[in-house]
């Protein structure tokens, strides 16, 4: 059967649905408690915030033992759904904030609303809340719906994208905080992550110059791909290019220690370009030329290697 979808394409259409009164055109905060939440799936054509405080199992998006539950945040962008009809009643307490596009026109919002990459998350890698957490991502909410009961003016969309801001600012810092009580399930996912360029670099794909990309990385870890690399950043200070060069440096090592590789076949077996382009990184990275690397006694004092020169 097919699922009954309920498209809010406005600010004020998703306030009749929910039993909020529309105080602006372009925003709306509204309190769960005093809506009318119907049980569907649910599509917004707008930003939208949801704050659920909820103990029912039904609504952990991703909770684990090692989260916080005094609440959950889910960050949508506009086009993006939430399926809530599968017999499963919507949490009655908690918030949904509700910002059209239009809003954050020539705003400071408007301008870095993309660094706010948890909006391109997946539901299941939600932001859990501890309690004096979700007292301050309420507290946002309650200014933004105290400014809103202010007549509108030319000041309005300024002082409201604001606090908008400000409550987008405490989430990144929450992510943050979260991905450090994740410490050792992180660990975990960088090990596969490992395991998962090694097998990578073994297959030969990067003779054809293809290197893996974040989404290859990210599907294969079960993960969205900004997810994926944020926790990557978090964890390591690096992004996948970064990180996989540094790897590739350390398998290009290790080959040219064994048996059976000369230079250019370590080069073209890690995909590089060309072995001068090889020879040249790797100088760099690591202070010596690959043959240098790996023959160090045979290189004469000017650092020029006679193997190198004969072809290897």
């Amino acid at each position: 059967m097919k699922k009954d979808i309920l498209n809010i394409e406005t600010v004020h259409q998703c306030n009749c649905c929910l039993g909020n009164k529309t105080l602006h055109p372009l925003v709306s905060a509204i309190d769960l408690s005093k809506a009318n939440v119907m049980q569907r799936t649910i599509k917004f054509d707008f930003y939208t915030i949801l704050l659920l405080e909820c103990e029912c199992e039904d609504f952990i998006y991703g909770r684990k033992y090692y989260d916080y539950s005094n609440a959950t945040m889910i960050f949508l962008t506009p086009g993006q759904s939430i399926n809530i009809n599968e017999g499963k009643a919507f949490p009655r307490k908690g918030w949904l904030l509700a910002f059209h596009p239009d809003l954050l026109c020539s705003t400071s919002l408007g301008r870095n609303i993309k660094n706010y990459s948890f909006f391109s998350y997946h539901l299941n890698e939600a932001l859990h809340l501890s309690l004096r957490e979700k007292d301050k991502a309420i507290e946002c909410m309650y200014n933004i719906e105290k400014e809103l009961q202010h007549a509108i003016d030319c000041h309005s969309k300024t002082l409201i994208s604001r606090y908008i801001e400000l409550l987008l600012d405490y989430c990144s810092r929450f992510y943050d905080r979260q991905f450090i009580t994740r410490n050792e399930v992180n660990k975990a996912i960088l090990n596969k992550m490992d395991i998962a360029l090694d097998d990578y670099i073994q297959s030969g794909q990067l003779k054809n110059g293809v290197l893996p990309s974040t989404k290859y990385c990210a599907d294969i870890l079960h993960l969205s791909p900004r997810y994926f690399s944020d926790l990557l950043k978090f964890e390591t200070g690096k992004n996948l290019d970064e990180y996989f060069q540094l790897k590739r440096l350390e398998v290009a090592k290790e080959m040219l220690l064994g048996k059976g590789y000369t230079v250019r076949s370590v080069a073209e077996k890690l995909g590089y370009p060309s072995v001068q382009y090889f020879s040249n990184l790797f100088r760099k990275l690591v202070g010596v030329s690959p043959c240098e690397y790996r023959y160090p006694v045979l290189c004469n004092a000017g650092g020029i290697c006679l193997l190198f020169h004969r072809g290897s």
